[in-house]
């Protein structure tokens, strides 16, 4: 029985016209999600308002908050000056996909950034350096000790290494999930080669503004990343505006000094599963599903969050959830872990 569902749509609010103190109906949407169906208007309280959305962020700059035409989200226009921002990017940076630092999750995050030692994501990695000159170090803060202190600061030690594509997924750059920082980082090869081509895309941008719907004569460097598969104009303007913004190049300055950037390898072409779909489903026991993930793309599969008819191979985990059962009504092969480490071996 489905008991709740959440909404973050301001449209679909609006459209269903949901208050608070309402009922509702709700049902699980393609028998998974929890949706609202529709208000039960003969039960609304006589008092009741429609929602107002907030028009200033909670944070003490009280910045406007904008919507941009053609999205779903209202955003504060604050910008890195907004400390809830700031302090979300931080959490990105580190978070499984990114960075995958242990022992840094929100309530450290919070903390380090209330009493200002980490305010950047360059700041994570002179944590250390910074804390054993401090009057009051880390080991000394409630809930820390000799212990927990040492175990944070070798999970940083290990993330001084990491993938390409990683690190521009970690950037926090709107636009640019996964599998875009995977696209970018084969197509660019090494990160000195993105930056300076990016760096040179938001100069041809910022000289060009007229001819965004035409890239090519906005620039070579322009035109060539709006030309990447999958890019197109949207997502380079995203890019070109993170590397418009000199805060942000400062940031990225600093992490490269501190990182060891590994260049991503191409995907294999003549393996057992490459141009092959995979979807991951349930807990896998003798890897992550990040790792099991980047092992498939790897060999060259695609690795997808859905189940279609489309989908090639279904990989089960212990306590496997509708996916299984969808792959065996689509006529789906579904392989059990041991059967998956099979095939790529």
């Amino acid at each position: 029985v489905v008991g709740r569902a959440t909404l973050h749509n301001e449209d679909e609010i609006r459209r269903k016209d949901v208050r608070e103190g309402d009922t509702v109906v709700i049902q699980r949407a393609g028998d998974v999600i929890p949706q609202i169906v529709r208000v039960v208007e003969e039960k609304r309280p006589p008092s009741s308002q429609p929602f107002a959305f907030p028009t200033v962020c909670p944070c003490d700059l009280q910045t406007p908050v904008i919507r941009q035409e053609g999205e779903v989200v209202a955003r504060c226009s604050g910008e890195l000056a907004c400390p809830y921002q700031q302090v979300e990017r931080i959490r990105h940076f580190v978070s499984r996909d990114a960075f995958d630092i242990d022992g840094l999750g929100e309530k450290q995050v919070k903390a380090f950034f209330d009493r200002g030692l980490v305010r950047t994501p360059v700041d994570i990695f002179d944590l250390e350096a910074n804390d054993s000159n401090a009057l009051d170090p880390l080991k000394r803060w409630e809930g820390w000790g000799e212990k927990s202190v040492t175990k944070l600061y070798a999970a940083i030690d290990a993330r001084r290494s990491i993938a390409f594509d990683r690190l521009i997924y970690g950037l926090g750059i709107r636009q640019i999930g996964q599998a875009t920082a995977r696209l970018l980082a084969r197509q660019y090869g090494d990160l000195g080669t993105w930056h300076n081509a990016m760096a040179q895309a938001a100069a041809e941008r910022a000289d060009n503004p007229d001819e965004m719907k035409k890239p090519e004569l906005v620039g070579e460097h322009y035109a060539d990343l709006c030309n990447i598969d999958q890019i197109g104009i949207s997502v380079a303007d995203e890019l070109t505006a993170f590397f418009s913004e000199p805060h942000n190049l400062e940031i990225l300055k600093g992490l490269e000094e501190r990182l060891d950037v590994e260049t991503l390898e191409a995907p294999a072409a003549d393996t057992a599963v490459a141009g092959k779909t995979v979807v991951f489903t349930g807990t896998l026991i003798t890897m992550t599903r990040g790792e099991a993930k980047a092992k498939a793309e790897s060999l060259g599969a695609k690795v997808s969050g859905s189940v279609s008819k489309k989908t090639d191979y279904v990989v089960v985990g212990a306590d496997a959830g509708s996916k299984a059962k969808k792959a065996q009504d689509l006529g789906v092969t579904v392989l059990s872990e041991d059967e998956w480490q099979t095939m790529i071996t």
